[in-house]
């Protein structure tokens, strides 16, 4: 996998964005805060489909994409709760254990939103699908892509303003690949929009 062409392309749109980006990702660090955190799976859901068209369309972001997916509320709310278990139980056995948990769930989870958002998948069926992406070979390909997101996002919680930056560039290269394996895999992509009704018939001719 050509990893400097994906962080070029994740680069590009993050800069061609950058003022509707800055915006969608302080008004989703808004959110999540405001909410005690309740509202940051589904948040998280708006936030990375507004990303993925604005990468396949070319549509600029916007702050009501954060409310886009609010049909996904209660399986991505019992999805983060499980994943918040899981790091609990890791860092509550010191920071390594704690570090492996979070790259493990990263490796494995990392394309469950936007298949949900995007392919219309049930959680199960998401978490099961990005499982099977993870594994395409070669498999090394997305520990990169867990390395490279963890260490942007790494840095974006070190400073808080860099935050702004990192996290739509992080977003943009996972959906980069995730665009990637979604053509190797041949999954269908669901329309944004149901298609338009066909023509009515031509009256009979007398």
């Amino acid at each position: 996998m050509d990893f400097k062409k994906h962080l070029e392309t994740a680069w590009q749109h993050t800069m061609q964005f950058i003022g509707p980006v800055l915006l969608l990702t302080l008004a989703y660090m808004v959110v999540s805060i405001l909410s005690l955190g309740i509202l940051t799976p589904v948040a998280t859901a708006g936030y990375m489909q507004s990303l993925l068209l604005a990468l396949r369309e070319g549509r600029a972001p916007e702050i009501k994409d954060l409310f886009s997916e609010m049909r996904l509320f209660l399986p991505l709310l019992l999805f983060g709760f499980l994943v918040m278990i899981a790091l609990v139980i890791g860092f509550s056995m010191l920071v390594i254990p704690g570090f492996l948990v979070t790259a493990g769930l990263v490796f494995a989870t990392i394309y469950t939103v936007p298949l949900m958002t995007d392919n219309k998948m049930g959680l199960m069926e998401a978490l099961k699908t990005s499982w099977e992406m993870a594994l395409t070979e070669p498999w090394t390909d997305q520990v990169i892509l867990t390395g490279l997101y963890l260490i942007l996002m790494s840095l974006g919680a070190s400073f808080a303003v860099v935050i702004l930056f990192t996290q739509p560039l992080a977003t943009f290269l996972v959906l980069s690949v995730y665009e990637q394996r979604l053509q190797n895999k041949q999954l269908p992509v669901a329309p944004s929009s149901p298609p338009p009704p066909p023509p009515p018939p031509a009256a009979a001719e007398e």
